[in-house]
């Protein structure tokens, strides 16, 4: 979606032409219950012409990335093979229970959010999907903190 009516919010080669109350307004269209199904929210910024009609600059980064994603995809089918499920994002409350222990610190900052209101129930259960995630593409077993902590700045909006 647009960040705001003009669609230039934050684009670094054009003014965003919008007050700051069409913003918000703008934002509030999109429901809280919707807003709280996804997972993962970050900026775009547009692109430019040749990186739209250019050949794909695919480099030893991408590579690595691209490498990087499939390892952690396998750790995720291989822990998950007994539950027929693929993917972190497949699981259901009490396999993230299962398949997704954080410890006391964690769970604090996690129980915070929920009782400040900034996390509902299901934004807690996609918290830990993604953390779950962002430690197997780290290669790690165990989620740590910072796991959760890059997790919940996914979900700000």
């Amino acid at each position: 979606a647009n960040p705001c009516p003009c669609g230039y919010y934050n684009e670094p080669n054009k003014n965003c032409t919008c007050a700051p109350s069409q913003v918000a307004a703008y934002r509030r269209k999109m429901s809280g219950p919707l807003m709280d199904r996804m997972d993962i929210f970050c900026w775009v910024s547009s692109l430019k012409y040749e990186h739209l009609v250019g050949e794909p600059d695919i480099d030893k980064e991408t590579m690595a990335v691209k490498q990087n994603v499939a390892l952690a995809r396998n750790r995720q089918k291989e822990r998950l093979r007994g539950e027929g499920l693929f993917i972190n994002a497949e699981m259901t409350p009490p396999l993230i229970k299962k398949h997704c222990p954080i410890d006391n610190v964690s769970q604090e900052m996690l129980r915070k959010s929920v009782d400040s209101g900034d996390l509902s129930g299901r934004g807690y259960h996609r918290v830990l999907k993604v953390a779950r995630t962002i430690a197997d593409l780290a290669g790690r077993e165990n989620i740590e903190l910072k796991d959760i902590t890059e997790a919940l700045s996914y979900r700000q909006r």
